[in-house]
């Protein structure tokens, strides 16, 4: 297959308005998503082209000249969300989601997910994830991974179906 490299500037791919933070604060040029250009990824996949996106994006009206920056995750997550794709890939430095015996769960809905981290079990750089997980399945995604990036193989073994181990979250 092809594939190409594209900036979510690119024919307005990610569009962005501005983030502020919980507490207010202007975080500068951190974006949010707001809509996800997918007539063009659309037209790419339909001619077998990978689109491969850096989640650089675009603002809205006005500030269409302003770069935002998105994080990753979110934009894949929301990317995966607006395609209906069937699975959306989170990578890590850990097995996936751990319980308090720090034990991996393989498997977890989006009431488990929120119930776990009211009770503190998923906490630190772990929310971010399991956030972004979840709201790609809302968006339509049918399952989101969040799979041990160390594990050689382990994205493949994700695509192709066998399993690369780590935490699958869905409805």
């Amino acid at each position: 297959g092809h594939a190409i490299g594209l900036s979510g500037r690119d024919d307005s791919l990610l569009q962005c308005t501005k983030q502020i933070n919980k507490d207010g604060l202007d975080l500068g040029f951190v974006g949010q998503v707001e809509t996800v250009n997918t007539q063009l990824l659309h037209s790419l996949l339909d001619i077998g082209i990978t689109p491969v996106v850096s989640p650089i994006g675009t603002g809205i009206g006005e500030e269409t000249n302003v770069a935002y920056n998105v994080n990753a995750d979110v934009a894949a997550g929301r990317i995966a969300g607006e395609l209906k794709a069937s699975r959306a890939l989170f990578l890590t430095d850990i097995a996936g989601v751990l319980d308090k015996e720090m034990e991996l769960i393989e498997e977890l809905n989006i009431e488990q997910v929120n119930a776990l981290i009211d009770d503190g079990t998923i906490s630190g750089g772990m929310i971010p994830k399991v956030s972004y997980a979840t709201d790609a399945v809302k968006l339509g995604v049918e399952f989101a991974f969040i799979t041990d990036g160390r594990v050689p193989h382990a994205l493949l073994n994700e695509i192709i179906g066998t399993g690369g181990g780590g935490t699958r979250v869905g409805l």
